[in-house]
C-alpha cells in the first residue's frame, strides 16, 4: 500500500524512513515553487521524527499550520498575508491526511475546516478574481463546490484549465500543481471537489465513483458558453489518481480540447493488489468476504503502519470493510474505454513511479492521440508526480498545452 523503497537515485537517502512520509515531504518541498510551502518550515517541523511516530507526524503539521496561520493574521494585508494563509492551508492539508489514517475521526473534520478556512483567506488576500459557485453532481443530492480563478486584470474570453484532483490532494496542492503555473500564463483555472474528494468526502460523505464521465460533463457544462470562457479552448489537468479519472471521462466528454495526465493511470487496483499476499487475493477472487476481512484484520494487527495506510486509502470509498473496499477499487479500470478518447493527451511518465509503474506508457498506447513524455532522475524529476521537478514539468506540459490549443503564453 505504500511506495517502494527509494534507493540508488538522486536524493535516494530520503527525508524519512517511512516511505509515505518521505513522499509527502518531497511533495511539500516541491510546492515551495508555487509559494505554498517554505522548505525551512517543513524540514524544521519534521526534523527528528521517528518512523512509527504517527501522533508526532500529525502534531508536527498541525502545530506548524497553526503557527503560520497566526502569522498570517498579524501580517500586512496583501502579499504577506496571502503567502502565510496559503502555507498554513498547505500544512493543514498534511495534518488532515494524517488524521484520515487514524481509527478515531475526532479531529478530522475540524482540521479539514481549518485547512479550508485558511485556503479561503488566501484567496481573499491573493489579488485574484475569484468566483465561488457549485456544480450539480449527477446522482447525488449535494453539489460540488467550485472556484473559478482568474488573473485580476483578465477581461474577455480566456482559455480555462480544469483541475482534476487525485485521491487525497487538497486545493492548496492543486494551486501548486496547476493553478499557479496556469494563471501565470493567463489561463483561467477551475478547481472543484469531486466525489470522494475533500469537502465532498469529509463533510458530505459522498464516495469515489468509477465513472467520471458524468462528473467531467457537469463541470464542462458549468463553464462552456460563458462570456469570459473560450469554449473552444477548454483544457484539463489531472494529478495522481486523477490520471485515471480524467482519461476515463474523456472517453465520453469530447469538448475538452487538450488534457494532461500527471501521470497516466489505467488500472488503479494494481497499486493495491501489488502489496497483498497471494493467500489474501485467493480469498478475494473466491468471494470469501468474511475470511478475507478476518485475515486482513489479523495481518494489520502486526503492522500498524500498514493499517494506517489502508484506512487512509480506503476512506474515500466509504465501503463496509476491506473486501468491499477492494471490490470497489477493482472497478477503477479504464482499459476498455480509452480507445474512445479523441482529446489530445499529454501523459507524464516519471522514472521510478512508485504507485503505478508502467501504466503511463500503457495508457498512452491505448489513447489514439496521446504523447508520452518522460521525466527522469537525472533531471531531478523522478517519482510519482515529479515532486521535486515541478519547474521541469511545468515547462514541458504547459508549453505543450499552449501549442496544442494554438495560443501564445504571456
Amino acid at each position: 500500500m505504500s511506495g517502494s523503497t527509494l534507493t540508488g537515485r538522486p536524493m535516494s537517502q530520503g527525508f524519512s524512513k517511512n516511505d509515505d512520509w518521505d513522499f509527502e515531504i518531497r511533495y511539500a518541498l516541491g510546492e515551495a515553487r508555487a509559494g505554498a510551502t517554505d522548505p525551512g518550515e517543513i524540514l524544521a517541523a519534521v526534523d527528528g521524527l521517528k518512523k512509527g511516530d504517527a501522533a508526532g507526524w500529525k502534531a508536527a503539521w498541525t502545530d506548524l499550520a497553526r503557527r503560520v496561520l497566526e502569522s498570517a493574521r498579524s501580517a500586512a494585508p496583501g502579499p504577506s498575508a496571502a503567502s502565510a494563509y496559503l502555507r498554513a492551508s498547505s500544512y493543514f492539508a498534511r495534518a488532515v491526511n494524517a488524521a484520515a489514517s487514524e481509527e478515531d475521526d475526532a479531529e478530522l473534520v475540524s482540521l479539514f475546516r481549518e485547512h479550508r478556512a485558511a485556503w479561503e483567506s488566501f484567496l481573499d488576500a491573493s489579488g485574484l478574481a475569484v468566483e465561488r459557485f457549485t456544480i450539480p453532481l449527477p446522482g447525488a443530492d449535494v453539489p460540488m463546490p467550485a472556484w473559478l480563478l482568474s488573473p485580476a486584470a483578465a477581461e474577455g474570453p480566456r482559455s480555462v484549465v480544469i483541475g482534476v484532483n487525485g485521491s487525497d490532494g487538497s486545493l492548496s496542492s492543486m494551486w501548486s500543481a496547476i493553478a499557479k503555473p496556469a494563471l501565470d500564463r493567463d489561463y483561467r483555472v477551475l478547481l472543484f471537489d469531486g466525489p470522494g474528494q475533500q469537502a465532498m468526502l469529509f463533510e458530505h460523505s459522498v464516495p469515489f465513483r468509477a465513472d467520471w464521465g458524468p462528473v467531467l460533463t457537469a463541470v464542462v457544462d458549468a463553464i462552456a458558453g460563458r462570456d469570459d470562457v473560450d469554449s473552444a479552448r477548454i483544457a484539463a489537468y489531472a494529478v495522481s489518481q486523477g490520471g485515471y479519472w480524467l482519461p476515463q471521462a474523456l472517453a465520453t466528454e469530447h469538448r475538452v480540447a487538450a488534457a494532461i495526465a500527471d501521470p497516466g493511470v489505467v488500472d488503479v487496483s494494481r497499486s493495491w493488489t501489488a502489496h497483498l499476499p497471494a493467500s489474501l487475493m485467493k480469498l478475494f477472487h473466491a468471494g470469501e468476504r468474511e475470511k478475507f476481512d478476518r485475515d486482513m484484520a489479523l495481518a494489520l494487527k502486526f503492522s500498524p503502519e500498514t493499517g494506517r495506510t489502508l484506512r487512509f486509502r480506503s476512506r474515500p470509498f466509504l465501503a463496509d470493510g476491506p473486501f468491499d473496499t477492494l471490490t470497489a477499487v477493482m472497478e477503477l479500470n479504464s482499459r476498455d474505454v480509452l480507445p474512445h478518447v479523441t482529446t489530445p493527451l499529454f501523459v507524464a511518465d516519471p522514472e521510478d513511479e512508485q504507485f503505478w509503474p508502467g501504466q503511463p506508457a500503457e495508457l498512452a498506447a491505448l489513447v489514439p492521440n496521446a504523447e508520452l513524455v518522460r521525466f527522469t532522475a537525472a533531471e531531478g524529476a523522478n517519482f510519482h508526480c515529479e515532486p521535486l521537478g515541478r519547474a521541469v514539468f511545468e515547462q514541458r506540459a504547459l508549453d505543450w498545452l499552449d501549442r496544442t490549443l494554438g495560443r501564445q503564453s504571456s
